[in-house]
C-alpha cells in the first residue's frame, strides 16, 4: 500500500479529487496519510479532518533558512513514512534538499501543457490569464514529476482542454480543473501505487503488468 501525502496551500479541489477517487477505487493499492498546509487557514486541512486524515501545518517564514524548513518537512514525511509525495496547489518554492529528499517519489500537477505557460512566475490565474493573453485556443494540465527546475521534472500525464470564446481566467480555471486536473491527478497517482511507469532517459513509460 503506498502511502502518499498531500501538500496544499488552498482549498483543497485537487485534494478532494483524490480522496473521491481513494472512495471509488480509481486509485488503488494507495492511501493518504497525510496532508500539509503552510497556510492554517486552508480549507483543505477541513477536508483531510473529516475524513481523519493527519495533517500539518509548516510555514516557511517560522524556520530560520530555507534548509531548516526543509528538514522539518523531511522529518514529517518519514515521520509518516510516506512512498509518494503530491504537490496540489502548493504554493511555496521548495527547499533544494527536500526536493533532493523525494526525487523521483513527488509529483505535481501544473494547469497548462508544459512546456507552455510554466516556469517561475506562472502558478494559479496567472497561468490561466497568459493563455487568454496569447490567444490559445487549447490548454490542459500536466502531470510531473518534480526535480530541482521549475515544471521541468518529466511529465506522466497531461490533458487538452478548449479554450472557449468569453472566457475570464476564472472560467478557463474551473474548466481546466473539471475537465483536466481532476481527473489526470488521480489516475498518475494510480499508475505509480501500482508500478506501470518507470523513468527512462529522463522520459516517463508506461510498464505494463
Amino acid at each position: 500500500m503506498l502511502k502518499v501525502a498531500v501538500l496544499v496551500s488552498g482549498g483543497g479541489t485537487n485534494l478532494q479529487a483524490i480522496l473521491d477517487s481513494v472512495d471509488d477505487g480509481v486509485i488503488t493499492n494507495a492511501e493518504i496519510s497525510l496532508v500539509i498546509s503552510n497556510k492554517p487557514e486552508a480549507y483543505a486541512l477541513e477536508r483531510a479532518a473529516k475524513k481523519n486524515i493527519p495533517s500539518a501545518v509548516l510555514v516557511p517564514k517560522d524556520y530560520r533558512t530555507r534548509e531548516l524548513f526543509g528538514e522539518e518537512l523531511i522529518k514529517a514525511l518519514q515521520n509518516a513514512k510516506i512512498d509518494l509525495v503530491v504537490l496540489a496547489g502548493y504554493l511555496v518554492i521548495l527547499p533544494a534538499n527536500f526536493v533532493q529528499a523525494y526525487e523521483g517519489r513527488m509529483i505535481n500537477i501544473h494547469p497548462s501543457l508544459i512546456p507552455s505557460h510554466c516556469g517561475a512566475g506562472y502558478y494559479g490565474l496567472k497561468v490561466h490569464e497568459s493563455v487568454l493573453a496569447r490567444g490559445n485556443k487549447v490548454t490542459g494540465a500536466t502531470v510531473h514529476f518534480v526535480d530541482e527546475g521549475t515544471d521541468s521534472g518529466p511529465i506522466i500525464l497531461q490533458k487538452a482542454v478548449e479554450v472557449e470564446d468569453g472566457d475570464t481566467p476564472e472560467i478557463l480555471q474551473k474548466r481546466v480543473m473539471e475537465q483536466a486536473e481532476w481527473k489526470i491527478l488521480p489516475e498518475a497517482i494510480n499508475l505509480i501505487a501500482n508500478g506501470r511507469i518507470e523513468i527512462v532517459d529522463n522520459l516517463v513509460r508506461r510498464v505494463d503488468r
